[in-house]
């Protein structure tokens, strides 16, 4: 496959993901779902389990995915999944993404604090929210938090490149 759906390749580079080849996306486009999929069924489990353990967890691992230019899930995929399926490893994460990481980790800490503190109701209401862009973003790339990126800082081409490791 060498091409990829202009509307796909939008959404990506609204999270970052310019100068990046139009095969090379095409490919790992679905693989780039991932980490927000597997973000969404946790936020969703520490949410329904109204478990701050579990939500602080994962507020920790998204601060990892807002410092580096990976997020630590995409580990996963470069050092074994890809492998198995024979396929590119991911670009890097620019800015718009990781900014998207940092917002989901204070939105965490938020949620947990809720849990922790008796709020149950004010806990279901963040975690289901969050649960819900996240599920909008691995299911259909389409990720708010990068749309609130771009509204802030705007669309200089050096703050979103997002070059192969």
């Amino acid at each position: 496959m060498s091409g990829i759906d202009r509307v796909i390749r939008r959404r990506l580079e609204i999270q970052g993901f310019v100068d990046v080849d139009d095969a090379t996306l095409a490919e790992v486009a679905p693989w780039l779902r991932f980490s927000p999929a597997v973000c969404t069924v946790w936020m969703a489990t520490g949410t329904v389990l109204a478990s701050p353990v579990l939500l602080w967890t994962l507020a920790a691992i998204a601060l990892l995915g807002a410092i580096l230019p990976f997020h630590p899930f995409d580990l996963a995929y470069d050092l074994g999944i890809r492998r198995l399926a024979r396929t590119r490893r991911l670009p890097r994460n620019g800015p718009p993404r990781r900014f998207a990481c940092a917002l989901a980790a204070v939105w965490l800490v938020a949620t947990g604090w809720a849990f922790n503190s008796g709020a149950t109701v004010t806990g279901y209401v963040l975690g289901g929210l969050l649960t819900a862009v996240a599920a909008l973003v691995s299911t259909s790339d389409i990720c708010i938090p990068s749309l609130v990126y771009r509204a802030l800082f705007g669309r200089k081409r050096a703050d979103f490149v997002a070059t192969p490791r």
